[in-house]
């Protein structure tokens, strides 16, 4: 079920001066940008596909990729969104009967370089170490000291701002027109699951363009306001920023994920920082401080909300969710209003279903709140 994989070599040069020699796959040539390790045992194709990945070099701790195939219906945005994939096994042979295509075939469908048949593990525990850096994945040079001047050029993922890169580009709608729950959806590169979730639960969606302004967003009558996932600094997005302090000002209902809540943060007057290496894959253990409850969350994120600043404004914010393995802050709401907001991806594809309950709780909100 397709063909061997190529067995050409690819070079990988890391900020620190780490330079490996593997096997390459996919498209020839030369990509860079940040390297993130993800821990996910499966859903690699949904991680590829995850617009919070843009401009990042994924690097995946599971040893077998591509071993189940691809599926169209997998993907969770139009393109392939990573710049480049890292693994230890790459294979096009596959067992999934259905899938569309080898791997192989799909990353060159998508323009995706690959370095593979190397130690992974190595890798990780560097990136651990040392925290995120810049990385180069080349099949044309193989010279170190080009490979360097090629990746001295890389920006540094602090201060880059991205989710108006890939944000939809013009409004569209999803969902029954029918329905009384209307949600205006900001769209910082959201994934499909997410929208889908809420629409299952009868919600009609107009998804907006990243810098939408907030007197487009109410020219849609909405009941209650979303802020998507998405890549890059958010302290970049003022003019998210400002949206959002409009939003709330509405006194409306406003659920945020993942970069929506580090967006909501700042709206609130909090911070955010780098993190030292981030939370990417399906298994993070949160604590739900409200029930008391733990869940096992999907997690990809490189940025994250200051933790003294938010319990500095206990008169205004409720820390809601915190992260058991690093105690960083996962969840927040408001005290006067109706927004709330996860780090974590709660629609989880990939990954286990203990947190679709806050999409159940942001529908119920708006039924309770309808004009």
């Amino acid at each position: 079920m397709g063909s061997n994989q190529p067995q050409n070599k690819a070079y990988l040069l890391l900020e620190d001066g780490s330079f490996f020699e593997g096997k390459a796959a996919g498209k020839s040539g030369t990509a860079t940008g940040e390297i993130c390790f993800n821990t996910g045992m499966t859903g690699y194709q949904e991680v590829f596909t995850d617009p919070s990945y843009f401009g990042q070099v994924l690097l995946t701790t599971n040893a077998h990729i591509g071993n189940y195939g691809t599926m169209d219906k997998d993907n969770e945005s139009e393109n392939v969104q990573i710049s480049a994939l890292i693994c230890k096994n790459f294979t096009n042979k596959f067992s999934r009967l259905m899938a569309d295509d080898a791997i192989n075939d799909y990353f060159l469908n998508h323009n995706i370089t690959c370095i593979h048949g190397i130690d992974t593990r190595m890798i990780v525990r560097n990136v651990r170490s040392k925290g995120a850096m810049n990385c180069i994945i080349s099949t044309e040079y193989s010279d170190k000291e080009k490979l360097q001047e090629l990746l001295d050029k890389v920006p540094s993922m602090e201060g880059l701002e991205l989710a108006s890169k890939v944000s939809t580009k013009e409004s569209y709608t999803i969902g029954d027109e029918a329905s009384p729950i209307k949600i205006a959806v900001l769209d910082f590169g959201t994934k499909r699951n997410i929208l889908n979730s809420m629409v299952q639960r009868g919600a009609y969606l107009k998804v907006f363009p990243a810098k939408t302004s907030f007197e487009d967003l109410k020219a849609f009558a909405p009941q209650a306001f979303f802020l998507s996932n998405g890549p890059g600094d958010p302290s970049t997005m003022d003019y998210a920023v400002n949206t959002v302090k409009e939003i709330l000002k509405t006194g409306k209902p406003l659920f945020g994920i993942c970069l929506g809540h580090q967006i909501l943060a700042r709206a609130l007057d909090v911070k955010t920082y780098k993190m030292h290496h981030g939370h990417r894959g399906i298994n993070h253990p949160v604590k739900n401080l409200l029930s008391g409850k733990c869940e096992i969350t999907t997690q990809n994120h490189g940025f994250g909300v200051d933790p003294e600043m938010v319990r500095a404004k206990e008169d205004l914010i409720d820390i809601t969710h915190v992260n058991l393995n690093d105690d960083t802050i996962e969840g927040i709401r408001t005290k006067n209003k109706m927004a709330f907001s996860v780090q974590y991806h709660p629609e989880a594809n990939p990954g286990p279903h203990d947190s679709r309950y806050l999409f159940d709780e942001f529908i119920q909100l708006i039924k309770d709140n309808l004009n």
